[in-house]
């Protein structure tokens, strides 16, 4: 990908769209209204001058906590333009204390905020400026900071298995790259599209979703604001009638289990696409009977900015994360860095280049994870005969047992296929000094939950796995603890199990 030295991503997605004639295409489809490329351009530029006026510099940070918006957006794409550094953060949490480390940690200049979480941010604020994002008032074009292509431009936090949000720190060109790999060589996406995420902007997949691939192309976007749930999406789809849509595994399962979802009208989407957690096949399958749509799995990263490994319409097999994405690299080692032998598992590092350029403030963890080209994911997989890549878990959720590897996935996928269960996860405990498999499970409305339901969800595993993959122990619980994306977070369940009681 050829991109000048001096190049200025924020001003570069708004501008390759106006140059294009496409000044009065809508942009963002949303509640408050259509908003054009236009007038889009005029909001970030509004922004941009904001900031400037408030005394942001070139590199200090903005941090960003609100719901999906045009507002949203162009105080995103107006902190680039300028040379600043936007810092979208998760809007959902709920005490203002939850952001101190976000405000202290990028040592943010001013915070952008929208209704939802203004109260919430006054109180964790301390010297900082608070600007309403749905009170931005469009300007004349603000000249774009003469950045490189290789300077920082926004950061994105991780989630993390275990401690504090680590910031994961992007560069200019980070994005195009993502744009000219998975959104034109996997999703072949057009100026003709509309896309709809239920992921939100502030995080890594939402973001491309929803923002940076249909810009890049000249598409629009449906943008919701606040929690999705399966009647907002259905509805959502049924009013702007999306092309292309993005979802989350456990989003894709509450929805098929939604009563009349069958019936809704689905048919503008040509593609669905599902990422931040293995999708099961049994899903796959499920959500392919009831609309005839086809779902692409894939893996991508916070670290990596997108999916760098993908399943596609012509190549795929349900189950699997599909084969490398045209631009990156792939390889699986042992524990001693040593390659796998074939269909065995190890751990996957990813080498492309928009990868991040280091996690910050954490030097150590940046030494760990970064090893030249290639980054070091802490995913767990194998590849089989045909190149299909096999997620096998995190790789501290795989579980030894009696010196052998098990791959919690493959045990909550076997169990997700018995008609009793709605949701499952699979961690390992210790007990009486052994590991064993312990399932947490989410039972479908009258299911029969005791013990006779425990040994015969024992007995569906040892026929579907090997017969050492099973439960050793079954919970039936009535949720389970997952990420603002819906991905399962086990370490919280082990975290239970190890408590005292």
């Amino acid at each position: 990908m050829e991109l000048p030295d001096r190049y200025n991503i924020g001003a570069d997605l708004l501008t390759r769209n106006l140059e294009a004639g496409r000044e009065s295409k809508v942009a963002i489809h949303s509640a408050a209204g259509d908003v054009t490329y236009g007038a889009l351009a005029g909001l970030a530029s509004g922004a941009a001058q904001q900031f400037l006026d408030h005394g942001v510099r070139r590199e200090e940070r903005i941090l960003i906590v609100g719901f999906d918006s045009p507002g949203w957006v162009a105080s995103f794409l107006g902190a680039i333009r300028i040379g600043a550094v936007p810092v979208p953060v998760n809007p959902l949490l709920q005490r203002s204390e939850d952001y101190v480390h976000y405000i202290e940690d990028s040592l943010t200049r001013v915070i952008v905020v929208d209704q939802n979480s203004e109260e919430k941010l006054k109180a964790a604020a301390k010297d900082q400026s608070l600007l309403r994002a749905d009170q931005l008032e469009p300007a004349d074009e603000v000249p774009p900071a003469p950045t490189r292509k290789d300077d920082m431009a926004f950061w994105l936090y991780s989630s993390g298995s275990t401690g504090k949000p680590k910031a994961v720190v992007h560069l200019q060109h980070d994005i195009p790259y993502t744009c000219v790999t998975y959104a034109e060589q996997v999703l072949g996406i057009t100026a003709e599209d509309t896309t709809f995420s239920t992921t939100g902007l502030f995080h890594a997949y939402g973001f491309g979703n929803n923002l940076t691939f249909p810009y890049w192309v000249g598409a629009s976007t449906v943008l919701h604001a606040g929690r999705h749930t399966p009647q907002t999406v259905l509805d959502t789809i049924e009013v702007h009638k999306p092309t292309l849509f993005f979802s989350a595994p456990t989003l894709y399962n509450a929805i098929l289990n939604f009563e009349g979802a069958k019936s809704r009208n689905l048919s503008s989407i040509r593609l669905c696409v599902a990422a931040a957690e293995a999708l099961p096949a049994e899903v796959w399958r499920r959500w392919k009977d009831a609309f005839g749509l086809t779902i692409l799995d894939g893996v991508g990263s916070t670290e990596m900015l997108h999916i760098y490994c993908s399943n596609r319409l012509d190549d795929l097999k349900p189950g699997s994360s599909g084969k490398p994405v045209p631009g990156y690299e792939l390889k699986i080692l042992d524990d001693e860095d040593n390659p796998v032998k074939p269909g065995e598992a190890g751990d996957l590092y990813v080498k492309g280049d928009s990868a991040l350029a280091l996690y910050w403030a954490q030097h150590e963890k940046s030494k760990r994870s970064i090893l030249g080209e290639w980054f070091f994911s802490g995913d767990r997989y194998r590849v089989d005969e045909d190149g299909f890549y096999w997620y096998e878990g995190r790789s501290d959720d795989m579980i030894k047992v009696s010196g052998l590897w098990v791959s919690p996935i493959e045990i909550e996928s076997a169990l997700l296929e018995h008609t009793a269960v709605a949701e499952s996860a699979v961690v390992g405990i210790t007990l009486d000094g052994f590991t064993k498999i312990k399932a947490f499970v989410i039972a479908r409305p009258g299911a029969v939950t005791g013990d006779a339901l425990v040994s015969e969800l024992q007995e569906h595993c040892k026929s579907r796995l090997q017969r050492f993959q099973y439960p050793h122990l079954i919970e039936f619980v009535a949720e389970l603890p997952k990420t603002v994306t819906g991905k399962i977070q086990r370490y919280k369940l082990r975290e239970k199990e190890a408590a005292p009681a």
